[in-house]
């Protein structure tokens, strides 16, 4: 059995460590807080992942490192670059093989179906912060240091997805609710269920010839997030969803009230048109499809709420 170690164990992080344990890899799951899914072949460890040394020591032997940790929304600017570089450090010095779990923020309003040979032309802070950490990723590799790769995914969909729609939407359309959403909502988009995420890292990882370069996640779903929702609805048997996007003074009054919010408004262009990624390279070489749309759905419903 290889060694994984995974640092982080959100969403993505633990569907990558059940998804490797279930196959009989050991895996090593690195939180603050020692978390993790629990299973038989998954050790979880508490550990700072800036703390160089530790991180270090934790990841020796290790035939792959997957980075699925990130910091606090609000905190990207100021809290990611140390991770980045220690995490980047820690490969370099093992020689564990490096995936990171990236976003498209790096590419900034580039038209058409973004593809992940894209330049990096970041529009927002948060862009920066994503193409800077994966440009010093580059320059590691090139320079024969670390071989690292980035998988690339639209918005999470999923049972334990985190995200925009997940957190603030998907409940008021269950409940039969309005939801007021900071974002515009008919503009097709890129979906990107967690377990198609994690099969698209593993996948990454287990290959000779992936290296140096940006996989993007097969998206199970285009749909506009109005459709999406409405597709929800309909499968838990809920109302037509009342959605509506919010006005300047809402957005202002939601921005104060909220950090992560607050976040939003730099990003939003993502929404106010078409946001599509051509994965057909990860189709091709990896043989990674994407999960239906309706299976998906079904899973992020309360037990017993399917039509």
């Amino acid at each position: 059995m290889s060694l994984h170690v995974i640092t982080g164990a959100g969403a993505i992080g633990t569907a990558t460590a059940r998804l490797l344990a279930d196959a009989g890899e050991r895996v090593r799951v690195i939180t603050r807080s020692g978390g993790g899914p629990e299973h038989p072949l998954v050790e979880r460890v508490a550990a700072d992942v800036t703390d160089t040394e530790r991180l270090t020591g934790l990841v020796r032997g290790a035939t792959t490192l997957y980075n699925a940790a990130a910091p606090a929304y609000q905190d990207w600017r100021t809290a990611f670059p140390a991770i980045a570089a220690s995490l980047l450090t820690a490969a370099g010095r093992t020689g564990a093989d490096y995936v990171i779990v990236g976003n498209v923020y790096g590419y900034g309003e580039a038209h058409g179906a973004l593809t992940p040979d894209l330049p990096m032309k970041p529009n927002s802070d948060k862009g920066r912060v994503r193409a800077a950490m994966w440009e010093e990723a580059l320059a590691a590799h090139g320079a024969g240091r670390v071989r690292v790769a980035e998988v690339r995914a639209g918005d999470f969909l999923g049972a334990t997805a985190v995200g925009l729609f997940p957190l603030m939407v998907v409940p008021a359309v269950l409940a039969g609710a309005q939801a007021l959403v900071p974002v515009g909502l008919d503009a097709r988009h890129a979906w990107s269920y967690v377990d198609d995420v994690a099969r698209t890292l593993i996948a990454v990882g287990g290959r000779d010839d992936v290296w140096g370069r940006a996989w993007h996640v097969p998206s199970t779903s285009e749909l506009t997030p109005r459709d999406l929702m409405g597709r929800l609805a309909k499968l838990a048997g809920a109302p037509v969803p009342r959605l509506r996007t919010m006005t300047p003074d809402e957005l202002d009054s939601a921005v104060a009230a909220d950090a992560v919010v607050a976040e939003l408004p730099e990003v939003a262009y993502q929404y106010d048109r078409e946001l599509l990624l051509d994965a057909s390279a990860t189709e091709r070489a990896l043989g990674v499809r994407a999960t239906g749309l309706d299976r998906v759905l079904q899973e992020m419903l309360p037990q017993g709420e399917a039509a």
